[in-house]
């Protein structure tokens, strides 16, 4: 017992790793899609649907173009799934010392306690991913919407009013890394540039952990087998996982889409600059309806619910428990 408490955070961290890797290699180009539809504006759509979104990515951009900015989700998605699942862990265990059994309330609490944690990696990350993800659609906008330069030519009495269309070769996809932008962003703005967008960033994901843990844990327990046998099988731990995370994930998308909008370094021509939370969702509304706030919601659940099926999957078989016994077992032979 004092041995698997021993490896039970080393675990979770294990845990938390392989789930996000797996988990984002698996829908990241689903989410590339959600960045750019969150981020087009009414009247200058490049894009009709998700489907439409990565038919175009691939034929501009190339298979890979579905994949840009995935290796900072790679980087960074350990310790965010390893802080936001062991969190949760951390705060329903100090929270149900006492009583035992948690109230949903309390389940509440634990859960807003985690997502509280997790923004110290979700914002930075989530800001260099969007600068990434976004930088293909800024350069298909150029393509698509010719440069206007409207003269006027004074004719006796008669104004004429002329367009000069860009006819300069098509601009590439620009080449930025992860590493440019938080160089850039350092220099520029110091430590703060990396956590621009952080309270939209808090409004998303306190919400998300508020709905989906106590979610999970309800719909979980459904699955176990009996009061004597809590066990549940690993593909109940999946559908609990995909079901919880697709209902938090439609439930705080308008807060998503606040902050894709604040976390975009690069704009697009003619498109809105914002200071702030309330700013933007007063010009969103003002310019583009309530509607926009839906934009990206079925790419968003389809991105989060298997991302968190297979998280909870891996965190419930114990692949870090067995990889850890497994490495302990292997040290003590060859020490003996």
């Amino acid at each position: 017992m004092a041995q698997q408490q021993q490896i039970s955070l080393p675990a979770k961290l294990i845990n938390g790793g392989i789930a996000g890797m797996v988990g984002v290699t698996c829908v990241f180009p689903i989410d590339l899609a959600k960045t750019r539809l969150q981020n087009q504006r009414s009247g200058e759509q490049l894009y009709r649907n998700m489907m439409d979104c990565l038919i175009k990515t691939v034929k501009s951009e190339g298979y890979f173009g579905m994949y840009r900015g995935a290796a900072v989700n790679l980087t960074l998605v350990t310790p965010e799934k390893a802080i936001k699942l062991a969190a949760n862990d951390f705060f329903r265990h100090q929270l149900s010392k006492d009583v035992g059994s948690l109230t949903v309330f309390k389940e509440m609490l634990a859960g807003c306690c985690a997502g509280m944690c997790q923004v110290i990696i979700t914002t930075p990350m989530e800001m260099l991913k969007i600068q990434l993800q976004d930088a293909g659609r800024l350069v298909a906008q150029q393509r698509v919407v010719p440069s206007v330069a409207t003269t006027l030519k004074m004719g006796g009495t008669s104004a004429v009013l002329s367009r000069s269309y860009n006819t300069v070769p098509a601009p590439q996809v620009m080449q930025i890394s992860a590493i440019q932008i938080t160089k850039d962003l350092l220099r520029t703005k110091g430590v703060a540039g990396l956590y621009r967008g952080l309270g939209a960033t808090l409004m998303r994901d306190i919400p998300f952990s508020v709905v989906y843990f106590p979610l999970f844990a309800h719909v979980h327990q459904l699955g176990q087998h009996s009061s004597e046998d809590p066990s549940v099988p690993f593909y109940w731990s999946f559908m609990s996982g995909c079901l919880a995370g697709s209902v938090a994930a439609v439930s705080v998308n308008p807060c998503d889409v606040v902050k894709t909008r604040l976390q975009s370094l690069k704009k697009g021509a003619n498109e809105e600059t914002y200071n702030g939370v309330m700013d933007c969702v007063r010009k969103i509304l003002r310019k583009e309806g309530p509607k926009a706030f839906l934009k990206g919601a079925s790419c968003r659940a389809l991105v989060i619910a298997p991302l968190f099926g297979i998280a909870q999957v891996v965190y419930c078989v114990g692949v870090g428990e067995f990889l850890l016994v497994y490495l302990f077992n292997s040290l003590d032979q060859v020490l003996l």
